[in-house]
């Protein structure tokens, strides 16, 4: 995949789901660490986990809402349980038990989804989890994260496993561009600056990160100073990154795979409208379903591109 990047020479690295598979492994040593998969730890690669450490690792079958009971109980036993399956069979299926068994007892489950957004490509709209960010961020005392590359996501799967609560990691299906080194700058609620500007701010998670690499490139070829910011961390978000992109920049544009409605922009615009209002624009997927078809079609169909950032910037400088 190429992502419809035509500036920078990113390498392609794994895929977020592979680097959490391999740093959910390395977890394994501290010994309250438990694995639960819903029959598909070898997409999630918890399989990883599953191989070294058998007798902690727990398959539940295709049965959500059970997957996330038996990680309460395991929580309130003291032990630190990870939970994974496809996004949109975790988060949709099994939303009430997330809500009664583990947010609302704030019970300390880490619960990972794999294969998110529209670009696990062919599987199609009942595979494509859209609103999974929506859905944890709605839940009261939920971390919610969405790392961009690997080197991120294994940083983020440590950090997320060593943080007292539960937490919502965001992983992808594809292969994505590097963005970090090993051993990534990561800190769960802050902002990573990427590139600094003057004129507008571009803030994206996920694969968008990338693209908006590529797309400060162009702008700047036609004289436009970029801020990217990484908005790794969708909740608790970076109020303060946010603030000051509002005051230093003349506006902000945010990028997301998911639905218009409850994920990254929206947080970003409550957060404005409270404390800096400002020029905004926005690259997600709308109020629609996406279709099936190939990850690049789906991306460039839907108008989650590079081109897509650099044509919200251009209207938001023009307002």
């Amino acid at each position: 995949m190429t992502f419809g990047i035509k500036n920078i020479d990113f390498e392609i690295g794994p895929a977020t789901r592979e680097a959490f598979g391999k740093a959910l492994e390395q977890a394994g040593a501290d010994e309250r660490v438990v694995v639960l998969d819903g029959d598909v730890n070898n997409s999630t690669m918890t399989m990883f986990f599953k191989d070294r450490y058998p007798d902690r690792f727990f398959n539940a079958g295709i049965a959500e809402s059970d997957l996330v009971g038996i990680a309460a109980g395991l929580a309130g036993s003291n032990k630190i349980p990870v939970v994974s399956s496809f996004a949109t069979f975790l988060l949709c299926n099994a939303f009430d038990q997330i809500r009664m068994s583990v947010a609302f007892p704030d019970q300390n489950v880490k619960m990972v989804g794999t294969h998110a957004g529209i670009s696990i490509g062919e599987d199609g709209p009942s595979q494509m989890a859209v609103e999974d960010i929506a859905l944890a961020c709605s839940l009261p005392g939920v971390t919610v994260m969405v790392p961009a590359d690997a080197p991120s996501a294994e940083v983020a799967t440590k950090a997320m496993i060593e943080r007292e609560g539960p937490t919502y990691l965001r992983c992808g299906r594809p292969k994505v561009p590097i963005i970090y080194g090993e051993g990534a700058d990561f800190h769960i609620g802050k902002a990573n600056t990427l590139r600094e500007g003057d004129d507008i701010t571009l803030i994206a998670n996920g694969i968008m990160v990338a693209m908006a690499l590529d797309a400060a490139e162009t702008l700047k070829g036609e004289g436009v100073s970029v801020r990217v910011l990484d908005m790794h961390t969708v909740k608790p978000i970076d109020v303060a990154a946010i603030e000051r992109a509002a005051n230093e920049t003349r506006g902000i544009v945010v990028a997301e795979e998911h639905l218009c409605y409850g994920g990254l922009g929206s947080t970003v615009a409550m957060v404005l409208a409270e404390r800096s209002p400002t020029n905004m624009s926005f690259v997600n997927l709308g109020d629609t379903y996406a279709t099936s078809g190939t990850p690049e079609e789906l991306l460039q169909q839907y108008g989650l591109t590079p081109r897509a950032i650099e044509d919200a910037a251009r209207r938001v400088l023009k307002t």
